[in-house]
Parts: C-alpha cells; sequence; structure tokens
C-alpha cells in the first residue's frame, strides 16, 4: 500500500488510526486494503500538498464537500492570512518610516490596531451602539458602508496608520460617553433616522461636487424639519445645532479626514456632512457660513 501511493508506511498507519482509510486484518495481524484505497490516499496526499487540513480532507472523501469548495475554502482562508500578514508589513514599514520624534506615538497607536479585521470590528461596534436603537438595523448597515471603510486587502503604511486614527478617536472616553450617554429623546431619534434619508445624501454629494455648504443649509435644515414635522425657525435651527454636537466635534471631524485618507476619496461623505453642520452652527450661533468645504 506504502509503496503503490508512494508514501511512507508510517504514514498509511497514521491515516488508518485516524479513520482516513479503513483496513481489515489478516489471521498474522497484517492490515489488508480495498484496492480503491490506494486512489483514495493518493487524494489525501494531493488535498494535503495543496495546505487542506485533515478534517476538510474527510469531507471530501465522505462526499460531504466537493474538491472545489474544499479548494474555495482552503483559498478563503488563504485571503485572509494574507490579508493579516499584508497589515502587519505595512505597520511596521509605518514603524519603520516614522521620524526619531514620532515613532513612540506612532508605535502605541499602532500596538493597539494590530489586526485588520479587528480594527474593522471596534468601528462598527461603536457606530452601531451610537445609533441604536433609534435606527433600523437596514439603516445602519446603509450607514456602516460609508462610516466603516473595509481595510484594504494590500494596505500602504499611511492607511494602516489612517485606520488606527480611526480606532483611537473612538476609543476616546469623553467623546464615547457623549456617544453612548446623550439622552434617547424622540429629537436625538428623529435627527439620526434623517441623516439616511436620500435628501441628505444628495445634499452631501452636492457638497462633494464642489456646492458651497451655507447656499445649501436652508434644504439640510428643511429635510429636518419635515422629518420632525416642524418648522424652519431661529429656535429649531439652535436645537438642531445642540442635538448634531456630537458629529460637529472635532473628534468626528478628525475621524472622516481619516476615512478619506483609508478610501483616498477627495471628499467622504462624512466630510460634506460635518461641512453643512458646521454652516449650521455658525448659523446658529448668529454668525454667518463657512466659504467653502472643510
Amino acid at each position: 500500500m506504502a509503496r503503490r501511493a508512494g508514501v511512507p508506511v508510517r504514514t498509511v498507519r497514521f491515516y488508518c488510526d485516524e479513520g482516513v482509510l479503513t483496513s481489515v486484518r489478516s489471521a498474522g495481524g497484517h492490515r489488508r486494503f480495498e484496492r480503491s484505497a490506494v486512489e483514495r490516499l493518493t487524494l489525501v496526499r494531493r488535498l494535503r500538498t495543496l495546505g487542506l487540513g485533515l478534517s476538510a480532507i474527510v469531507a471530501v472523501l465522505d462526499g460531504e464537500r466537493s474538491v472545489a469548495e474544499a479548494a474555495a475554502a482552503e483559498r478563503a482562508a488563504l485571503d485572509v492570512s494574507l490579508a493579516a500578514l499584508a497589515w502587519r508589513r505595512a505597520s511596521l514599514r509605518a514603524i519603520e518610516t516614522a521620524s526619531a520624534e514620532e515613532r513612540a506615538a506612532r508605535l502605541e497607536l499602532l500596538a493597539a490596531v494590530s489586526d485588520g479585521r479587528a480594527a474593522r470590528g471596534a468601528l462598527e461596534a461603536f457606530w452601531s451602539r451610537a445609533f441604536a436603537p433609534a435606527v433600523p438595523t437596514d439603516g445602519l448597515a446603509m450607514f456602516l458602508t460609508v462610516g466603516v471603510p473595509a481595510p484594504p486587502p494590500d494596505p500602504t503604511p499611511e492607511q494602516v496608520v489612517a485606520y488606527a486614527v480611526l480606532v483611537d478617536v473612538v476609543s476616546e472616553p469623553l467623546l464615547r460617553h457623549q456617544a453612548f450617554t446623550r439622552p434617547r429623546a424622540d429629537g436625538v431619534a428623529a435627527y439620526q433616522n434623517t441623516l439616511l434619508r436620500g435628501e441628505i445624501g444628495v445634499l452631501c454629494d452636492a457638497v462633494r461636487a464642489g456646492a458651497r455648504p451655507g447656499d445649501l443649509l436652508d434644504a439640510y435644515v428643511a429635510v429636518h424639519a419635515d422629518a420632525q414635522g416642524a418648522s424652519d425657525t431661529p429656535s429649531f435651527r439652535r436645537a438642531l445645532a445642540r442635538t448634531a454636537a456630537l458629529d460637529r466635534s472635532a473628534g468626528m471631524h478628525r475621524y472622516w479626514r481619516h476615512v478619506r485618507d483609508v478610501t483616498g476619496e477627495r471628499l467622504t461623505v462624512g466630510e460634506a456632512h460635518c461641512s453643512l453642520l458646521d454652516a449650521l452652527g455658525r448659523c446658529a450661533t448668529g454668525g454667518s457660513p463657512p466659504a467653502s468645504p472643510v
């Protein structure tokens, strides 16, 4: 059996002990195999050469999974491993190329984000909690597509640093306190749900295309007023600005700026929204709106 399959005898014994191969004992105690066992062992060898684990191979042998399905699963697992290695390589490069003055701070920043998938999970967990329970699941999923970029499969050092900054922003105790403890009043729920309405997206796209936020402010406030069954008055604008205080904060400006560094966009939807909120804040406090997008 070993000679026909081209493997050591101990390999045959191992697969017998693991239940991959079946045999019967002769009167003299020797293992005896069906002829089909040679083909079975040959397939095992070939799949092992490709890196498949024993459990996956047994599933193929037992007909629970095709060879193509097993190969696809192994390839997907390999993609995950390669992405993790690419993230580590970019992180090491980011430390290597940092100046002596910034190296310690960068090391601390990147040490907290050693894995891209875990980093993305941390961002999704933050936003899920910040929006819950006001926003429906489908609305939250829509927001996460723009608010939590997927880690690049082969990131640059700059992208890894930017992604680490995103995690750093949402890990800041004061910002988390503001996000998680603000009252879940009707006004907050209405504001959060209105952000996901198509009209807000259209206005943000207009800002991204070069429109002045101040010129779009009336339309922006009108969408919120309509969603809440209210009128666009100075007091409504002041209340809306207070409700949006977290989204107008320096931390959120920093967050969306680094989303751009990850995605490579000229201006993110979040930055466009922040510029509209800046215009709202200036108007609500009696100032003039900013002249151009942030």
